[in-house]
């Protein structure tokens, strides 16, 4: 049994981590949020010591530091805003634990180059959650992708529309500064996915850039991508809104539908026990995609509309 402890309790991705946490048979012993709505530490680690002050939770840390081997915390889970993940892994390398952090693991990317100096320096590992990349259908796709020696290029087709109220653009979630816009916050680990299916960045094309959805298309090693991200409810295909369904997940190859709208729940699970392996996903893994966000997030507006989305096409 290893300790943990979390930034971010309070937050909408924190029940995961916690969760994972449970589920790998370890221990929450130490936890922060500007906020005291966590309640949710009652059903997985009531025990855990709680501070409102990052800077309490900081010295904390310190001080199990330096007890015996085995009250020290080994994993800082980061659930914070994106734009204080760089802060929060670097406090979790000083205190000599390992942080797990949500996607992304910046904003910006010529930050990762001085995480992986700091990781060098302390010897500790930088880890990131990109969950996608153990969900069962898209693991599936790709031993079927490597099985495929054609060398031809498939055709993709991403549609990811979640529902989101007024509240998420006023949000830290809503400000490009702090979240890196949409493209980043919920558009990173499907990026993450299609360069990890289909290989590197040859071309990127922007066709919409809005607050609420984006749309472009991608030229990869193996495949041409046309995606489309947005939380416009507006969006969300009639049978989604049929089933009550806030969220549509679609992927299509060549025409052929893969849908894993489901399979979600236990995803953060499986990627925690990888990094108890030490076999998780680190910096450089994460480096591709937070580098094609950027670059979407900065680029013009294409005039060619030779490669739209089917959502922009209509």
């Amino acid at each position: 049994m290893k300790n943990f402890a979390l930034v971010g309790t309070a937050g909408y991705i924190a029940p995961r981590h916690l969760k994972a946490i449970a589920d790998t048979g370890n221990k929450l012993v130490a936890a922060t949020d500007p906020h005291d709505s966590v309640g949710i530490l009652d059903r997985f680690f009531p025990d855990a010591a709680f501070f409102t002050e990052i800077e309490r939770f900081d010295r904390h840390l310190e001080k199990l530091r330096r007890k015996e081997e085995d009250g020290r915390v080994k994993f800082v889970s980061i659930c914070s805003p994106n734009y204080l993940h760089d802060s929060h892994i670097r406090l979790a390398l000083r205190v000599k634990a390992d942080a797990i952090c949500e996607k992304p693991l910046v904003v910006n990317p010529w930050n990762l180059d001085a995480l992986e100096e700091l990781e060098h320096e302390t010897g500790n590992r930088v880890w990131t959650i990109l969950q996608l990349r153990v969900h069962p259908a898209l693991t599936a796709l790709k031993q079927q992708m490597e099985a495929d020696s054609g060398g031809r290029k498939a055709d993709i087709v991403l549609s990811y529309i979640t529902r989101r109220g007024a509240w998420y653009h006023s949000s830290w979630k809503g400000s490009e500064e702090k979240s890196g816009g949409l493209v980043m916050n919920i558009g990173v680990h499907f990026f993450d996915m299609l360069i990890w299916l289909f290989g590197s960045v040859e071309g990127s094309q922007v066709h919409l850039r809005r607050p609420d959805k984006l749309s472009g298309a991608l030229e990869l090693e193996r495949a041409r991508v046309r995606w489309f991200l947005s939380v416009d409810a507006q969006d969300l295909p009639a049978e989604a809104l049929a089933q009550g369904a806030s969220a549509f997940r679609s992927i299509t190859v060549d025409g052929s539908e893969i849908e894993f709208t489901e399979g979600f729940t236990d995803l953060h699970t499986r990627v925690y026990e990888r990094i108890l392996a030490g076999q998780g996903f680190g910096i450089r893994d994460a480096h591709p995609s937070i580098e094609l966000v950027h670059k979407i997030r900065h680029s013009d507006i294409s005039t060619d509309r030779s490669s739209l989305h089917p959502n922009l096409s209509r």
